[in-house]
Order: C-alpha cells, then sequence, then structure tokens
C-alpha cells in the first residue's frame, strides 16, 4: 500500500543532503563552538556560515540571528524579551504565541486579542484603534499553520513604526515558501523553525533587529551575543543553514510546485459535496489547505484516510487530541461543528503530482464511505 504524507505544516522529513551535511558535526567535527582552539573554531565556523545562510533567507545581517531550540522558544523570547505594559495580538495565533501572552497578563501585563474575518484576516484599522500610550508590542503571524492564510504584515509593521513599538510576527508557516524580507515587512523580530523547511526537529531562530533591547530567558554563558545562553546545537544549527540555502534556491527559482500542487488538490477536492476551504479567498501560503467536510468527524477523517496510505491532519500538532474544535476556526466564525468537520493538508518538497492525485481519489473515496454511516450527514442532506 502506498504511504503518502501530507502533513508537513507539522514536520517535513530531512532531505538526504541535510542530513549530509550535518553528519559529519555528530562525529568528527564534534568541538564546542565556543572553544577557542582548533576542534572549537571549526564548529564555530560552521554555526556562522549557517547564520549568513538563515540571515540571507531573510534579507538581514547574520548578527541578528539567535539560534533557538525551535519555533516556540523563539515566540516566547519575542514576546516576554520586549513585553512591556499592554500588547496587541490575533485570536489566530500559535500556541507558543497565544499561552506566552496569557502568561503576561498573569502577570499585570493587559493583552489585546484581535478579532480576524470569515477569511481570517486581521484589519489593519483594529491594530491602530488597538494601541495605547503603554503599548510595547505588536505580535501577529505572517501566515496561519492551519488555513495558510496570510496576513498584510507589511502594512502592521508601517502601524508599529509610527507608534514607536516593536513588531513581532511568527513567520514559520512562511519562510522558505514565500519571499522574505525583514525591512519589506517593517519587523523588528521574526520567528522561523528548521523542520518547517526539511531541516532538523529541535533547532531555531529569531530574527532580532539591531538596536533591539531583547532581555533573555536563559541565562547562563555569553552564547548568541548573550541573548540566548547555553552551548549550540551544532549538528542541527548547521542542518538549518542548509535547509534554509535550499529554500532560498527555490525561491530565487521561482519553484511553484508546491502552489501547483495544493490548487490541483483543491480544485478535485472542492467538488465533493458539503465541503468548502477555510479562508480560501485569502492569500494563502502555497503549501497549506484547510477544508470542512459538513456532516463528518475530521478525527474520524483522519484516521480512516491513515489506514488508507494518507496522513493529513486536523490541524496544529500541538493541538492533536484536544477536545475543543479550532481556536483559528471558532475565530473566524465557523459553527463548532463545521470546526470539528475540518481537516488540513500540507504539501512538502519530496510530494509528487502522482501523489496529488491519489490523495485527492482517497478523500473523495472516504468521504462517500464515512457519509454513508453517518446520521449526521443524513440530516443535512434532508433538510
Amino acid at each position: 500500500m502506498p504511504r503518502v504524507y501530507f502533513d508537513n505544516n507539522a514536520t517535513t522529513p530531512l532531505l538526504p543532503e541535510i542530513w549530509e551535511a550535518m553528519r559529519p558535526y555528530f562525529g568528527e567535527r564534534f568541538g564546542n563552538a565556543s572553544s577557542i582552539h582548533g576542534y572549537g573554531q571549526q564548529t564555530r565556523s560552521a554555526v556562522e556560515h549557517a547564520r549568513e545562510s538563515v540571515a540571507n533567507l531573510l534579507g538581514c545581517g547574520a548578527a541578528e540571528i539567535v539560534f533557538t531550540s525551535g519555533g516556540t522558544e523563539s515566540d516566547n523570547l519575542a514576546v516576554f524579551g520586549v513585553a512591556g505594559d499592554h500588547v496587541i495580538t490575533s485570536a489566530v495565533e500559535h500556541h507558543a504565541v497565544l499561552n506566552a501572552c496569557k502568561q503576561l497578563e498573569t502577570e499585570g501585563c493587559a493583552v489585546t486579542y484581535l478579532a480576524v474575518d470569515g477569511e481570517g484576516l486581521v484589519d489593519p484599522d483594529d491594530v491602530r484603534r488597538a494601541l495605547r500610550p503603554e503599548t510595547r508590542l505588536i505580535t501577529i503571524m505572517t501566515a496561519n499553520n492551519e488555513t495558510g492564510v496570510r496576513q498584510p504584515i507589511a502594512e502592521y509593521g508601517k502601524i508599529a513604526a509610527a507608534a514607536d513599538v516593536y513588531f513581532h510576527t511568527d513567520a514559520v508557516r512562511a519562510a522558505g515558501k514565500v519571499p522574505i524580507n525583514v525591512d519589506s515587512l517593517g519587523c523588528g523580530l521574526l520567528t522561523l523553525s528548521a523542520h518547517k523547511l526539511h531541516g532538523p526537529q529541535g533547532v531555531g531562530a529569531l530574527y532580532v533587529r539591531k538596536g533591539t533591547s531583547l532581555a533573555p530567558m536563559l541565562y547562563g554563558g555569553r552564547h548568541e551575543r548573550s541573548r540566548r545562553a547555553g552551548t549550540e546545537n551544532v549538528p542541527g544549527i548547521v542542518g538549518f543553514g542548509k535547509a534554509a540555502e535550499l529554500a532560498a534556491c527555490k525561491l530565487n527559482e521561482g519553484d511553484d510546485r508546491l502552489g501547483a500542487m495544493r490548487d490541483r488538490l483543491q480544485a478535485s477536492l472542492a467538488n465533493i459535496e458539503g465541503a468548502g476551504v477555510n479562508g480560501g479567498e485569502a492569500p494563502r501560503v502555497p503549501q497549506t489547505m484547510g477544508m470542512y467536510y459538513d456532516g463528518l468527524e475530521g478525527e474520524s477523517l483522519v484516521i480512516a484516510l491513515d489506514l488508507k496510505g494518507l496522513a493529513v491532519s486536523t490541524g496544529a500538532a500541538c493541538s492533536s487530541g484536544a477536545i475543543e474544535p479550532s481556536h483559528v476556526l471558532l475565530a473566524m466564525g465557523l459553527a463548532p461543528e463545521r470546526a470539528r468537520a475540518s481537516i488540513r493538508f500540507s504539501l512538502g518538497q519530496q510530494n509528487t503530482m502522482e501523489e496529488v492525485e491519489f490523495a485527492a481519489g482517497l478523500v473523495h473515496e472516504t468521504v462517500a464511505r464515512l457519509r454513508e454511516l453517518s446520521p449526521v450527514w443524513r440530516t443535512v442532506v434532508s433538510s
């Protein structure tokens, strides 16, 4: 039975050339990058080369890149590192931002959670109206992990600059998929993660604009210019750098394979009765598509598809097993039953158009079979 993986927003498979770049740093190149002898300087050189590669992906200086353990740490470092008396965020953020903001509230910081429209977009005027004299930070994601919807980040950046407040964006789902330039976006802080770029798990980065006063969360040595203490994960950082290089090449070549595959899959699945695309009228990153199938439970559909060889998800991997429907879809105005009927398809560089055709046929077949057993669907059809 063929196995097809369409859950790349949860994690991407490590590409062979990235593994080859990392492999020496698990063995003969083992030095601590903070050591001044030859072993240490060999790994220090590799870390700095990777830093330059990640910076190139974002159009920033290498000194503005801080390596972390992943997107969650980067988000937390951004939020806790600059937050003051008031923070503005959105209702559809990743939990790495939302839960950090909730923690800030317990410490006396006021947080404004902006609503989104039916496509999942935050109105820039709402951002402007939410500003207060004590506002210190605006944090709104570049692209949503469940729907792929892209926010008008550059507009928020202009608002933040005019108000002289920090602006952070979680770009984990967008980096390497669409061109990103931190100056064009107007952000002072930006999060990205290696394992969404076909790099290794357990390593991420935070872009910190030169001159930004960032309080560290970890205390120890002077690693990462005293912004993130701890011995560097050299193999992971090397893999991250290689992943950034490959992603930049794809963007420079104008490679739109992901978008073509996503559009083909959507065109087929949108023909299913009682199906729809979440955020389908908004700009989206090319690899992501969230769809609902009325009369079904998304979790049951995910399990049935997996048994037939297709791996998809109901939403964010970190929310797997949650009883409540997606906070993102509820914020977009979907009824709870429709939010629970939603699943996410997310594509990667390893996927092919043949896999798209396989997946489309399997979803058609599985939705029809499950609906035959669904009393909810019979009620929908008869009403």
